[in-house]
C-alpha cells in the first residue's frame, strides 16, 4: 500500500503518580487529555499498570476524561484481559462509550496476568488453575460488546425487566475494538475477528531481527486476514520525543533517557525474543525523516505516539505541543477542529 499523509494523530500515556499523592498524577493525566483535545489530537490513549504506580483502572479514568472533553477519541492500549471478567468489562466499556458519545476505543490483549504466581490467589482464589487466558477470552468480550446473548432469560419478573444482552448496548462500539499484538499469530487472529490492530514499540522477533521489517509483516498479516483488507485500521505506537521547543536541559534529559534504553534494542530479549524499537528523539524534521524511512510507518495512516514513562507534566506539555504544531504537520497531518 502506498504511503499516505498521516490521517489520525494520537498519544499514549502511562499516567504515573506518587503513592503519597495519587490524585495529582491522575489529574495530570486528565489535564494532558484535555490539552490533547485543544491541540487537535484525534485520540488519547492510556495504559494500565496493575499493582504499580500508574493507571490501574483505565476505564474509570476515561469515564472522567469523557466528561472533560467533547471530541477527542479515548482509548486503552491495552487492557490485559487476564485481569478482567469479560461480561463485567463489556458493561463498563458500553457505559463509558455511551457517556462519551461514542468515542471509546478499547484495546485489549490476552495471556496470564504478569507475575501470576504472586497474584493468582488474590485474583482468582477459587479458579486460578481453571482460568482460560487464550483468545477465547477476547472472543467472549467481543460477543458481549457486539450484542450476543449473555443469558437465556429475558422478560419481566415482578416489577423488573431483564435483558438477555449487556446493557447499555452501544451499537458502534463493536467496530472500535482493538487488539494489541506483538506477533504474527495475534495479527492474524485479530484480522479474522474483524478487530482493529495496535502495534507498538515491542514486537516478537519470529522471522527476522529488523524491527521495521517485523512490524511490517504483522501489519500485512493482519490486513490479509481482515474483511476490510488494506482498509483495515492499524495504529502504530512508537516512543517519539520531539525537541523543537524544549529547553537545553530538557533535550539533554530526553537524550539521556533514550540512550539508557537503547541497548535493549540491539537484539531480541528473553525466551519470547521480544525486540524493542529505539526511542525517536530530535527535532520534528529529524523524526519525520526517520518515520518516512520506516517500512511499517509507510503502511499506516494512524499513530498513537507513546509518551516516555518518567517525565514531568511540563515535559509532556512541551512534547505534545511540538507533536501537534510541528511533527504532525511534517507528516502530512492536520489538527481536528
Amino acid at each position: 500500500m502506498a504511503q499516505s499523509p498521516l490521517r489520525k494523530l494520537g498519544f499514549l500515556t502511562i499516567g504515573l503518580f506518587d503513592e503519597a499523592d495519587p490524585r495529582r498524577g491522575h489529574e495530570s493525566t486528565l489535564a494532558l487529555i484535555e490539552l490533547g483535545e485543544r491541540l487537535g489530537f484525534d485520540s488519547a490513549w492510556v495504559r494500565h499498570r496493575h499493582l504499580q504506580y500508574g493507571i490501574s483502572s483505565p476505564i474509570a479514568v476515561l469515564a472522567a476524561a469523557s466528561q472533560r472533553t467533547s471530541r477527542i477519541e479515548l482509548g486503552t492500549a491495552v487492557i490485559p484481559l487476564g485481569w478482567e471478567n469479560p461480561l463485567r468489562l463489556a458493561e463498563d466499556l458500553a457505559t463509558v462509550d455511551v457517556l462519551s458519545g461514542g468515542r471509546l476505543n478499547p484495546g485489549v490483549s490476552v495471556g496470564p496476568p504478569g507475575h501470576y504466581d504472586q497474584v493468582k490467589d488474590a485474583l482468582y482464589p477459587d479458579s486460578a488453575d481453571l482460568e482460560d487466558f487464550s483468545y477465547e477470552r477476547v472472543r467472549r468480550l467481543l460477543g458481549f460488546v457486539r450484542g450476543e446473548a449473555a443469558t437465556g432469560f429475558r422478560g419481566v419478573e415482578g416489577f423488573e425487566e431483564f435483558s438477555d444482552r449487556v446493557q447499555p448496548h452501544s451499537p458502534g462500539l463493536g467496530r472500535r475494538m482493538w487488539y494489541g499484538g506483538a506477533g504474527l499469530r495475534s495479527a492474524r487472529w485479530a484480522g479474522e475477528q474483524g478487530m482493529n490492530f495496535l502495534t507498538s514499540s515491542v514486537v516478537k522477533a519470529e522471522e527476522a531481527e529488523d524491527f521495521a521489517e517485523i512490524q511490517l509483516s504483522h501489519i500485512r498479516e493482519f490486513r490479509a486476514h481482515h474483511p476490510d483488507g488494506d482498509r483495515a485500521r492499524v495504529s502504530q505506537g512508537l516512543v517519539v520525543i520531539p525537541t523543537d521547543s524544549a529547553s537545553p536541559e530538557q533535550r539533554a534529559r530526553y537524550e539521556a533517557y533514550a540512550a539508557k534504553r537503547l541497548p535493549r534494542t540491539a537484539a531480541p530479549q528473553g525466551p519470547a525474543r521480544m525486540l524493542f524499537s529505539p526511542d525517536l528523539v530530535g527535532t520534528s524534521a529529524e523524526i519525520a525523516d526517520r518515520l518516512h524511512a520506516h517500512a511499517a510507518f509507510q503502511e499506516v495512516d494512524e499513530v498513537a505516539f507513546a509518551l516516555p514513562f518518567t517525565f514531568e507534566h511540563d515535559d509532556y506539555v512541551q512534547i505534545l505541543t511540538d507533536m501537534a504544531s510541528e511533527l504532525g504537520p511534517a507528516l502530512g497531518w492536520r489538527p481536528s477542529a
